[in-house]
Formats: structure tokens, C-alpha cells, sequence
């Protein structure tokens, strides 16, 4: 994949970021000459190309005497009486009862906000929908190869949308800020071979689509991108400067492919267990269990 960023973009988002490793004795890495392109900041700018080289070829009446006909007269004359006063009673229970089923609906009704609020922050797995997914690699980000529609993990915003971006093969550059769930703030990238279906400045939800993937030899990227949403993070000083050449994976694409697996995403059976080249920044999660079910 080819991932483009500026030094100014890469200069100003540095400066928000600390450098804690992603595990004990990661190292940033030094990266070649060969394929790559670093700046002053050892921000490496060239890109990443490979995605092939990494697949895998839901009542009775009684006669009656005298006497008897006497007390079935007392007893039909106090009938309506009492049948009164059981209607009464009835409506006094009913009243009773009224205020009761009004508390257990509005009860009911509070709970039913109280799961919908509970829902929205939830992340979902983006590629859920995807036909013949399969995990490839761990770049700067993760890559998959497929079709069909992916979604947002969570609820966020949209901050670009394009897909004719000269940096990443197949063009497709979208990417979108989380505004919820335990990694809110943070900007998402998916790239290559994507056709948007969202633009910048729409709110989406983890049941929108954002873009739909195709088979066209690249397949697909995805993973955090920088502050500015310009690029991937892992090319910033701060992550290690590391960019298409690698070395990879890379500690953000770990951290991102994390998030995908505790979302039920298939790991990358590559290099998803390898130790990671470069550094995770501290305002990044370092776990996504809780997202498990």
C-alpha cells in the first residue's frame, strides 16, 4: 500500500503523541534507503505494495314449596344489590390496578432507552458482510481481500472520502473519527480497493456502510490513521515513522488488527503473532477485551 503525508502534517501531529512500546522489547525500527523516502524527522513517506503474496489459496332450578319460593324471592331481590357491590369492587381494583400498570409501563419504557443508549455505543465488525474475506498481512494497517459493503466499527464522523486518492492502489481513501467506546478520538483509515458510499462531515453509526470493496487485485487496508487524517499513523515519528516499505508489521497495525479480532475479525494468519517494528502512542488503547463477548 502507498501511504502520503506531508512533513508538515507529520511535524504537527508528533508533537500530540508519547512513544510507549506496544510490548516489552519493541524497538523503533531504522528503516533502508531501499523503496522508502525520510525526511528530517525520520518520517519514511513511501508506500506499501504487497496484498498478493499473502493469501490463503449469523343454576340449577328446583321445584319449589311455598317456603322455598319465598326465599328464592329474598334471593333474587338482594341479587342486584350484590351484583352492585361487586362491580363496585371490581372498580375499586381497577383503579388500584391503573396506577400500577402505568409505573410498569413507564418502567418498561426506561429500560427500553436506557438498552438503546447502551447499543449505540457498541462496536461492530466492519467487514461482517464481506464475501470471501480473507485476512492477509499487517502493514501499517491490516489487509483483506473480499467484496462487498464495509461498515463503521462506531459511531463517528466522516473526515474524508474519496476514491481517486494517488497515494493507495485502487484509490479509495476514506476515513472517519470515533466519537464513542473506548477508543474515541482516534481516527480510522480503510483505503485501496473501496468505493465510498459515505462523505466528509456525515454522521455514521456502526450499521452504516461506508464504503463498498470490490475485487480489484489490491484489496483492502485498514487501521488508525493520523490525527489530520492525511495518512497512517504508523508513518509518524511518533509510531516509529514506518510506511510502505516497512519493516512490518507494524505496532499500530497489530493494535488496530486487535480491535478487529475482539470484534470476531479473523487474525492475519501471516504475521498477526509477530513482534511488532515501531511504537504504539499512549493515548491508544493496549487492550480491546473488553469488546469481547
Amino acid at each position: 500500500m502507498v501511504g502520503v503525508v506531508t512533513a508538515a502534517a507529520a511535524v504537527a501531529a508528533a508533537v500530540v503523541f508519547g512513544l510507549p512500546a506496544l510490548r516489552p522489547g519493541t524497538t523503533t525500527a531504522s528503516l533502508s534507503a531501499g523503496g522508502q523516502v525520510t525526511d528530517s524527522l525520520g518520517s519514511s513517506l513511501a508506500g506499501d505494495t504487497g496484498h498478493a503474496m499473502n493469501q490463503l489459496p449469523q343454576s340449577d332450578a328446583a321445584n319449589s314449596s311455598r317456603l322455598g319460593k319465598s326465599a328464592a324471592a329474598r334471593s333474587k331481590a338482594a341479587k342486584p344489590a350484590a351484583k352492585a357491590s361487586a362491580a363496585k369492587t371490581r372498580a375499586k381494583a381497577s383503579a388500584a390496578k391503573t396506577p400500577a400498570k402505568a409505573a410498569a409501563t413507564k418502567t418498561s419504557t426506561g429500560h427500553a432507552a436506557t438498552a438503546k443508549k447502551v447499543a449505540t455505543s457498541v462496536y461492530l465488525n466492519p467487514l461482517r458482510k464481506v464475501s470471501g474475506l480473507l485476512a492477509e498481512r499487517i502493514d501499517m494497517g491490516a489487509d483483506f481481500g473480499g467484496s462487498g459493503p464495509v461498515y463503521a466499527i462506531g459511531d463517528g464522523v466522516v473526515t474524508n472520502a474519496t476514491a481517486d486518492s494517488p497515494g493507495w492502489p485502487g484509490g479509495g481513501w476514506i476515513t472517519y473519527q470515533l466519537t464513542d467506546g473506548p477508543a474515541k478520538g482516534l481516527v480510522v483509515y480503510l483505503a485501496e480497493d473501496v468505493t465510498p458510499t459515505v462523505h466528509a462531515g456525515q454522521h455514521v453509526t456502526p450499521n452504516t456502510v461506508i464504503a463498498n470493496m470490490y475485487n480489484g487485485g489490491a484489496g483492502i487496508e485498514t487501521g488508525w490513521a493520523m490525527p489530520d487524517s492525511s495518512s497512517a499513523e504508523s508513518q509518524l515519528p511518533a509510531a516509529g515513522g514506518i510506511s510502505g516499505g516497512g519493516p512490518f508489521p507494524t505496532a499500530v497495525g497489530i493494535n488496530f488488527d486487535q480491535l478487529l479480532h475482539a470484534l470476531g475479525v479473523p487474525i492475519s494468519p501471516f504475521n498477526g503473532n509477530a513482534a511488532p517494528y515501531g511504537t504504539v502512542p499512549s493515548n491508544y488503547p493496549a487492550s480491546y477485551a473488553s469488546l469481547k463477548a
